[in-house]
């Protein structure tokens, strides 16, 4: 692996506007004065939260600085944590345990009405001060005179429920394993959350971030929606998480800085709004946030009228890294074609992805499609015995090609594919991100030494059989086209398949490159080339540097940008990969 200076941003942040730059409180000692400040007389202070937040925390340190005279928990307000168990138990997907089905219930279907009733009228009958905490908050209260959210990252609350520090919305699950806690919050609590996230957040009064418990931030709702306002009209990243694998690689602790200690790192989230944050930079601090947050808000302008129109407040390309340099191979693999995606999983779209090549060792390759003649019951029989023996020829069933930097492989749902050791992979995908069919993970044992599930029934019904060594050579290998050139760039067609509904564009240069959104969401990463920067023609943004391997969205609304080499770029050939929602 050649060695590459590090100079990947880790923690990118948003400027928030000057107006709002003093609008940060840090600490429980300023977050209660400031919030002592806000409350006239008698009435409740509202503090509603998000699944994963430290309640305890937060209602400890509000009681102790602002002394109320009621203090309300919410958690009094729900149903008996076995009730709920049986509630959302049909979302789960009984035994399976990694699916289940996207819930359709509301904070209400939580809530007992009679504990709600006398909970009210604690509220109503306090000589003084309430201060109401948990979750659904502002349901049991919902004429606050203060509303403060405590948002949470989805990715801090991961991290939370694999130290099992929190349990599951209205369980008592705390040492449940956190990879069944992730399942039921995926399927069940994160979407009841974001369903009332979304009703009340024109209403925040002060948005908390408790995601660093030893410093809290406090920042003003129109502190939050002016930064949301800001971002959607320019260039700007997500906050990247890493996580360790069993097949892990070694080439990301290098090119983006990480821990040299750790095992492995197997996946960078480098755009997946749904679970990354964003920074916000006041004077004082930087404050975290969900990105999803921003999805919400403005959803036209950052995806644009038609993508708006056709996925709803949901962003729906995701960019992500599959580090196998010094590591293993990916599981043997398919994603559900989207009639099996809806049908099982209630999903209104599904898992279409490729593999963009960013770097690979000599011998490194890529599985995909079938083996030409291959027999379809006899590799699921042979799956099948695998379990046991743990022995399986994957070279007799799967094709697999060469697979050497900047080498795109299209993978359409349905397709049997997986990436092999050696190669670190640059993920373009539709969001639906968790539904993948492991067919063989290559006789090895998950991080938590225990093996890790396989759906062969599921992937049997997944799999398009037709698609061989012969059709992936011809339709999913490098299908690169030339587009347009000009001075000091040109432009080409890389993908996707015509079934994915994400069109890649690549563009090498030396000189300044003339982009337009065309009316809905960019996401592109800077594949070759120390460092660009990205402009705009008029000034409608100030410009915004990139680094190798970065991923960038910029909104709908931009319109038009350039990118031209920069700084350490400078006198290079740099190369984007540009994605877009085909309209």
């Amino acid at each position: 692996m050649p060695p590459r200076p590090a100079n990947y941003d880790k923690f990118p942040f948003i400027p928030v506007p000057a107006a709002h730059a003093a609008d940060c409180w840090v600490g429980w000692s300023e977050i209660g004065t400031r919030l002592g400040a806000a409350i006239t007389g008698h009435g409740a202070l509202v503090v509603d939260c998000y699944p994963g937040v430290h309640l305890d925390d937060v209602r400890h340190a509000l009681a102790a600085a602002l002394r109320p005279a009621v203090v309300i928990d919410t958690r009094e307000a729900f149903k008996p944590a076995a009730t709920i168990d049986k509630l959302v138990a049909p979302d789960l997907g009984g035994a399976d345990p990694i699916f289940g089905r996207l819930t359709r219930l509301r904070f209400d279907d939580f809530l007992d009405p009679h504990r709600v009733a006398e909970l009210r009228a604690k509220i109503t009958l306090a000589r003084g001060l309430a201060l109401v905490v948990g979750p659904a908050a502002a349901l049991v209260c919902p004429e606050p005179a203060v509303l403060v959210y405590a948002d949470l990252p989805r990715w801090e609350g991961q991290l939370r429920q694999r130290r099992n520090e929190v349990p599951n919305l209205g369980a008592a699950n705390h040492a449940l394993a956190g990879s069944l806690k992730y399942k039921r919050a995926f399927f069940v609590d994160w979407r009841v959350a974001d369903h009332e996230k979304r009703r009340t957040m024109p209403r925040w009064d002060f948005l908390l971030d408790t995601v660093d418990r030893a410093a809290p931030k406090l920042i003003t709702g129109a502190a939050h929606l002016a930064a949301l306002e800001a971002a959607a009209r320019r260039p700007f990243r997500v906050v990247p998480f890493f996580d360790p694998g069993p097949w892990g690689g070694q080439w990301m602790k290098e090119v983006c800085d990480l821990d040299r200690s750790a095992k492995n790192f197997a996946w960078c989230f480098d755009c997946v709004p749904e679970e990354n944050s964003l920074l916000l930079a006041f004077a004082r601090a930087r404050v975290e946030i969900p990105a999803i947050n921003l999805v919400f808000r403005h959803p036209e302008q950052l995806l644009g009228p038609a993508v708006h129109a056709r996925f709803g407040a949901e962003f729906p390309i995701r960019f992500d890294f599959l580090d196998t340099m010094g590591g293993g191979n990916l599981s043997l693999q398919v994603h559900p074609p989207t009639e099996q995606a809806r049908t099982e999983f209630g999903l209104p779209y599904t898992q279409d992805e490729s593999y963009y090549i960013l770097d690979a060792e000599p011998g490194a390759r890529v599985y995909l499609g079938r083996a030409n003649g291959a027999d379809q019951a006899e590799m699921f029989d042979a799956l099948a015995a695998a379990q046991q023996s743990g022995q399986f020829e994957a070279e007799k069933f799967a094709a697999s090609f060469p697979a050497r930097t900047h080498d795109h492989f299209l993978i359409p749902a349905g397709t049997l594919h997986c990436s092999g050791a050696g190669s670190m992979v640059l993920e373009i995908s539709a969001t639906p991100y968790i539904f993948t069919f492991k067919l063989w993970d290559w006789g090895r044992l998950g991080l938590d030494g225990k093996p890790r599930p396989i759906n062969l029934e599921r992937g049997r019904r997944a799999i398009r059989w037709e698609r061989d060594a012969d059709y992936a050579r011809q339709h999913l290998v490098n299908q690169v086209t030339p587009v347009e050139s000009g001075v000091g760039w040109r432009e080409e067609r890389t993908g996707l398949h015509p079934a994915e509904f994400i069109e890649t564009r690549r563009h090498w240069f030396s000189g300044s490159v003339p982009h337009d959104t065309g009316g809905g969401v960019n996401v592109l990463n800077l594949v070759q080339g120390a460092e660009a920067i990205v402009e705009s023609p008029n000034g409608a943004f100030v410009p915004f540097v990139v680094h190798y391997a970065e991923t960038f969205i910029v909104p709908a609304g931009v319109g038009a940008y350039t990118i031209r080499p920069h700084g350490r770029g400078l006198g290079q050939e740099c190369a984007t990969l540009k994605a877009f929602v085909r309209t």
